[in-house]
């Protein structure tokens, strides 16, 4: 059926839709310039993300609890976040620490050649997990901003980071002591910044069973990190990812690791978080009517004409090939991918 409208694609909590105080709070603050737009407070966050649909928000520790706050400070801030959580029915299913702002980490978190500083990230660590399970997170994210991650990205802050792309991360997982704890948290833009496809790293981390989490923005390559809008840069990218998620049923929350452009008011924050979540829902039923076209269904099945059923070696062996029909086939793809911007574009 066809959708149009605000009403059909309203976002609602069982879509899993997620931000990070992080993201809708930015202030607008870059390299070159001060903040554009006042801070919001966790609190007003929650209530504005309720309000527009999510399912919840994520957050570093100090998202959260600024630095130096006293015990009581710190209690008297998570009270008052778990009682407007409770008043909307947000969730915090995801939480994760600040490993890069504080100037102690100016030569890394976990490996800084200093022991002392080592110690430190790992105190701050453990403090914010705990702060995490308190909230009722499930997950927790190590993106060490500096030199390790287990959120890969290959360059910035740093001019180059260990264990750059998802890939390196799933080799590194299976190291270490209890692989089963640990998956990755894939993110568009840093897949992008090192020139890669997202949907594959996507693909890869599923097959492993360790795709824990996953963070939705837009990147152009070769880029600094843009953190753009969801979608707003390469439309035909962002729907197979969708479709991937989609048609792998994945349970988990498609959470919005991004923020709004440094030109919009506070208004242009909520237009920016509505818009993410609305483009998701966009597309995911541009999947539904994808996998139910019969002119692409029928081409997908022509691709691979019935015959791609494993056989064993020994079967292998003794297999004839038509190599002269091999050598000259074609696969369609130009036609499937111009039905596929088609579909994108409204005119299918």
């Amino acid at each position: 059926m066809k959708r149009s409208g605000k009403v059909a694609y309203q976002p609602r909590p069982e879509h899993h839709f997620t931000f990070g105080l992080w993201t809708v709070g930015n202030p607008g603050r870059d390299p070159f310039g001060e903040p554009v737009r006042p801070a919001l407070s966790p609190v007003a966050i929650v209530r504005k993300l309720a309000e527009l649909g999510a399912y919840g928000v994520n957050l570093h520790d100090n998202d959260l609890v600024p630095a130096g706050s006293t015990a009581a400070e710190r209690d008297r801030i998570v009270r008052e976040f778990q009682q407007v959580l409770a008043a909307t029915g947000m969730k915090v299913p995801m939480a994760t620490t600040n490993l890069f702002s504080d100037p102690a980490f100016r030569d890394g978190a976990f490996t800084s050649r200093d022991a002392r500083v080592r110690a430190y990230a790992l105190q701050k660590t453990l403090a914010a997990i705990d702060l995490g399970v308190e909230l009722g997170a499930t997950t927790y994210v190590c993106w060490g901003g500096r030199r390790f991650a287990l959120e890969a990205k290959p360059n910035e802050p740093r001019g180059d980071i260990f264990l750059p792309t998802t890939g390196h991360m799933l080799a590194f997982i299976y190291t270490l002591d209890h692989p089963e704890m640990v998956g990755v948290n894939p993110e568009v833009a840093h897949e992008r910044m090192a020139g890669l496809d997202f949907s594959h790293a996507v693909a890869q981390a599923l097959e492993a069973g360790k795709l824990f989490h996953i963070d939705l923005n837009g990147q152009q390559v070769g880029r600094f990190d843009q953190d753009l809008r969801f979608g707003s840069d390469d439309p035909k990218g962002a729907f197979f990812l969708v479709k991937l998620l989609e048609d792998a049923k994945w349970p988990g929350m498609r959470h919005f690791d991004s923020h709004a452009y440094r030109t919009e008011d506070e208004a242009g924050v909520w237009d920016f978080a509505a818009g993410s979540m609305r483009t998701y829902l966009i597309l995911k039923e541009k999947v539904e009517r994808f996998n139910a076209d019969p002119v692409i269904q029928q081409l997908l099945a022509e691709v691979d004409g019935g015959k791609s059923a494993r056989v064993s070696f020994g079967e292998l062996r003794n297999m004839n090939f038509d190599l002269a029909a091999l050598r000259t086939r074609g696969y369609a793809y130009e036609r499937l991918d111009q039905l596929t911007m088609e579909l994108l574009l409204g005119v299918r």
